[in-house]
């Protein structure tokens, strides 16, 4: 193992906005086809370079931006905001990540950390809601079961939740409150939860008003 795969790294978790965005997917086995998905369900424009394509991959031809059947080439990472490598073969994949670094691209290769400047955590999506686990490259066994304990606790209607709260907020913000003037976590502890996922919706909409509409209108700071 080298240095740089044997060094224990910490990683500093973001959301990235791609929508609209130039990214690459280099290679076209179910891997890359999983990791076209993901960016395309996200609104990126994704482009695919690869010499052939999986039938994973083929389906999904129609809502790429471009798709390139040939081998990658020196200097092909460069001009996207992020890509994606999952051809399976260290020298395509390392040949990539160091492009990406020349040229400043943010390059994730897949299940080989020691050439990734950004990992991919584990993810599950409930509307707007997102829980992610990333183990750091340790393990993806691991960062999938948790996300799915964490997923089962949660439950459904996070989304939903979300989306409730955020009408509280704007609801303050339109009434000139700060937001930090709600105990947000107070009324995330009693029954709002539980009201969203048993789709009482009435009333978990009441839980939330009652907390948000009649907040003392505060200048902000």
């Amino acid at each position: 193992m080298t240095e740089r795969e044997t060094e224990q790294r910490s990683y500093y978790p973001a959301m990235l906005e791609v929508s609209d965005r130039p990214c690459l997917v280099v290679g076209g086995g179910p891997v890359a086809a999983r990791k076209a998905r993901g960016l395309i369900e996200c609104g990126a424009s994704v482009t695919v370079i690869a010499p052939s394509l999986s039938d994973d991959m083929e389906a999904l031809t129609s809502l790429l931006h471009s798709v390139e059947r040939r081998p990658y080439r020196v200097g092909d990472a460069s001009g996207y905001r992020l890509v994606v490598t999952a051809t399976g073969v260290p020298d395509v994949d390392g040949a990539v990540f160091t492009d990406g670094e020349t040229a400043g691209v943010w390059v994730n290769s897949a299940d080989d950390p020691a050439h990734c400047s950004l990992i991919l955590p584990a993810v599950h999506r409930d509307g707007a809601v997102t829980v992610s686990v990333s183990t750091g490259g340790l393990s993806p066994a691991l960062a999938s079961w948790l996300r799915d304990e964490l997923a089962a606790w949660c439950g459904e209607g996070l989304g939903t939740l979300g989306q409730l709260l955020a009408e509280g907020r704007e609801r303050l913000r339109q009434a000139g409150a700060r937001s930090d003037s709600v105990d947000w976590a107070g009324m995330l502890e009693g029954p709002l939860p539980e009201l969203v996922r048993s789709g009482d919706m009435d009333g978990a909409r009441a839980i939330v008003t009652a907390a948000t509409g009649s907040s003392p209108s505060e200048p902000p700071r």
